[in-house]
């Protein structure tokens, strides 16, 4: 009898270990955030934050349906090792693409992003072939369809002239976020259902975690450098603090509470999949996009700490908005509550008053980008003095 192949799938037994390989993945999106955080600097206007902004959504589709697919394969085995390895390569090269995606370089980002998508869903097949896992068979032959579909537009925008690319471009991202949204629903092929995403939880909820910190640290990271190429004086030191503080405000933000609370539900809520689809490939978008944003504002308050024009007012007063809008949603679905947590609803408060007030009180960036970093403290300390009194109480 001739034996049968080996399983590339990892064994679900208990908590699935995030991989080495998977955290080496993970370094090219650093790059990949470096690399979208100065592109928006670069281009601090409506139409750079508009084009940056569908850069950044298709850098996290790739990032998330990587750790989707590494949910089931098992990156310990060579072929699954390799198979990272090769979207390492390909994300290396969109990530250097990424400054002149609407210049010269446009067909380097759109063929290689399509490349990436089908490549990684074809390989999922493979691996599931021989009759492992019928259902999640289906669900990626679906998939393929769909990315198929959507690899033309990445294609034909690389093709076309600037001008005409943020458009061939949305049509492509916009197929690609309506996929889970419509269950990747093909004529004669029917839709995908929940019960296909059969999904360990952990590890997605620790992927999506570790993604966070790899945008926090990128944020440190420009803070250090920028700073290091400054005099230093009494202005320049209380940008590099504040900067400092609410990156720290931010991670408690997201870790002191959110996280555990929601890879508690993703294991124990009977629900995995939902939260999977809702609370993590979709809610992460704007904790992250925030971040990135903030990195941005953290550099204009230290370089131009003096004056902020409209475009600086909306980076130092919309990357914390933006932030804490995506943990407000995050927490309120992995919860069983009816709202939003408090604390954050009035963080939200205060920075839109921030933002009506940043003018007529002629406010310098910073004492602006000091005041966010203010109410990104004041969130967290409420939050974690709401949690500590209910003890095991619903998060507030």
């Amino acid at each position: 009898m001739t034996p049968s192949r080996p399983s590339l799938l990892r064994l679900r037994e208990g908590h699935a270990k995030v991989g080495f390989a998977e955290l080496f993945f993970d370094l090219v999106f650093v790059f990949a955030v470096t690399q979208l955080s100065h592109t928006l600097l670069e281009h601090l206007d409506l139409a750079g934050a508009l084009r940056t902004g569908l850069l950044f959504l298709g850098v996290w589709w790739l990032w998330i349906y990587t750790s989707w697919v590494t949910n089931w394969l098992d990156p310990e085995k060579v072929p699954v090792r390799l198979m990272i390895f090769a979207l390492m390569l390909g994300g290396l090269l969109l990530s250097s693409s990424l400054p002149h995606a609407f210049a010269e370089r446009g067909l380097a980002y759109g063929a290689t992003f399509a490349a990436m998508q089908v490549g990684r869903t074809a390989f999922m097949l493979w691996a599931l072939r021989g009759g492992r896992s019928p259902g999640n068979f289906r669900n990626f032959v679906r998939i393929l369809v769909w990315l198929c579909v959507s690899a033309v537009f990445w294609l034909l925008g690389g093709l076309a002239e600037p001008e005409a690319r943020l458009w061939w471009w949305l049509a492509a991202v916009a197929i690609e976020y309506l996929g889970p949204i419509s269950f990747f629903r093909v004529p004669g092929l029917g839709r995908s259902s929940l019960t296909d995403w059969d999904i360990e939880g952990g590890h997605l909820s620790e992927r999506c975690g570790l993604f966070v910190i790899i945008a926090l640290g990128e944020s440190i990271l420009i803070t250090g450098a920028t700073y290091a190429k400054l005099d230093w004086n009494p202005t320049t030191l209380a940008a590099f603090v504040s900067a400092f503080l609410g990156s720290v405000a931010m991670w408690w933000i997201y870790f002191d509470s959110g996280a555990a609370r929601g890879e508690h539900r993703m294991v124990h809520g009977g629900d995995a999949a939902r939260q999977a689809r809702l609370a993590y490939t979709y809610l992460h978008l704007p904790i992250v996009g925030g971040i990135i944003v903030c990195a941005v504002a953290d550099e204009l308050v230290l370089v131009h700490p003096g004056h902020a024009d409209a475009a600086g007012v909306a980076a130092i007063v919309g990357g914390p908005a933006l932030y804490l809008l995506g943990c407000a949603l995050f927490k309120w679905v992995t919860n069983t509550r009816k709202f939003p947590p408090l604390s954050h609803l009035a963080g939200l408060a205060m920075l839109l008053a921030l933002w009506f007030a940043a003018g007529p009180l002629h406010l310098s960036a910073l004492a602006l980008g000091a005041a966010t970093t203010t109410v990104f403290v004041v969130v967290a300390g409420w939050e974690t003095a709401a949690l500590r009194r209910g003890n095991a109480a619903p998060a507030h």
